[in-house]
């Protein structure tokens, strides 16, 4: 399949729906609970999405189309641990679906062209990575969530 962004979006607006069906109505202890050490939680999942809106995504994608340092900040992978303290499991869905609206709306209205899909930006850990590098990784990572 030829990427195109709008075959992500498809993608993209599901997975709030999804997990807010999957996980929406179920108590803390299904979603706050994890498998062992070094395991996460779904709220814990719901948080990094949320931290991925914040801060990875979009503003990566800006990062890339703009002229001038091309350098991503780091990730956090964590800070949901911190972030997510203390939210129940549908303020997380709910925050993430907000976050989520805007953030599709802010991509569709950056107007890239498929020529900006060959724009490289740095990753702290990759190097060079391109427009379309990030954003399939975008959808890949909402597909890997919801397995």
């Amino acid at each position: 399949m030829k990427y195109t962004i709008e075959k992500s979006i498809e993608i993209l607006e599901a997975t709030p729906k999804t997990l807010k069906s999957l996980l929406g109505h179920l108590s803390d202890n299904w979603t706050h609970q994890n498998e062992g050490p070094e395991t996460w939680s779904p709220s814990d999942v719901v948080g990094h999405l949320i931290h991925g809106e914040k801060t990875d995504w979009i503003p990566r994608t800006k990062i890339i189309l703009r002229n001038g340092d091309k350098h991503f900040e780091p990730f956090d992978r964590f800070s949901m641990f911190s972030d997510s303290a203390g939210k129940t499991m549908p303020q997380l869905l709910d925050k993430f679906e907000k976050l989520r609206a805007q953030n599709i709306e802010e991509l569709q209205s950056l107007n890239i062209l498929e020529s900006d899909l060959d724009r490289i930006g740095i990753h702290p850990e990759f190097g060079e990575v391109t427009l379309i590098n990030l954003l399939s990784t975008w959808t890949v990572h909402d597909i890997n969530t919801k397995s």
